[in-house]
C-alpha cells in the first residue's frame, strides 16, 4: 500500500473551493459527470459517475474534508483535504493513505489532472 501527499495552489478562496468540493451541482459542473455528495458525516458519495465511491467522515466548513474511498474488498483509502488560505487564493493539501499499489499511478495522475486540473480551470 502507498500514500500520496501533495499541495496545490488555486486562485480561489477556501470557501469557494469547499463549495466546489462538497456541493453536488458544483461537482457536476467541474467534473462534467454525475455526482452524489452530502456534507453529512457517514453519508455515502459518488464522483465521476461512480468511478470514485466512498463514505464521508468529517467536514470542517472552508477548512477540511475527510473521506474514505472504497477499493473493493481488499482495502479502503482515507483522503484528507485541507484548505489553507493564502493572500491570492488557497493552498490545498491532499493526503491519501492506503492506496493499492496497482492503483497508485492512476490515483496520483487523477489528483493532478482530473481533480485539481479541472478545479483550476473552473476558477481561472
Amino acid at each position: 500500500m502507498r500514500e500520496f501527499k501533495k499541495y496545490f495552489k488555486l486562485v480561489a478562496s477556501p470557501a469557494d473551493l469547499y463549495n466546489a468540493l462538497t456541493n453536488t451541482t458544483m461537482i457536476e459542473i467541474w467534473t462534467g459527470e454525475t455526482a452524489i455528495m452530502s456534507t453529512e458525516p457517514g453519508s455515502e458519495f459518488s464522483l465521476w459517475d461512480g468511478e470514485i465511491v466512498g463514505r464521508n467522515i468529517e467536514f470542517v466548513p472552508d477548512r477540511k474534508i475527510v473521506q474514505q474511498w472504497y477499493f473493493g474488498e481488499e482495502s479502503d483509502s482515507i483522503v484528507t483535504i485541507k484548505l489553507h488560505p493564502e493572500k491570492n487564493g488557497t493552498n490545498v493539501e491532499v493526503h491519501q493513505t492506503n492506496i493499492p499499489e496497482e492503483a497508485y499511478d492512476n490515483i496520483a495522475g487523477g489528483w493532478e489532472s482530473d481533480y485539481f486540473g479541472s478545479l483550476s480551470e473552473l476558477f481561472d
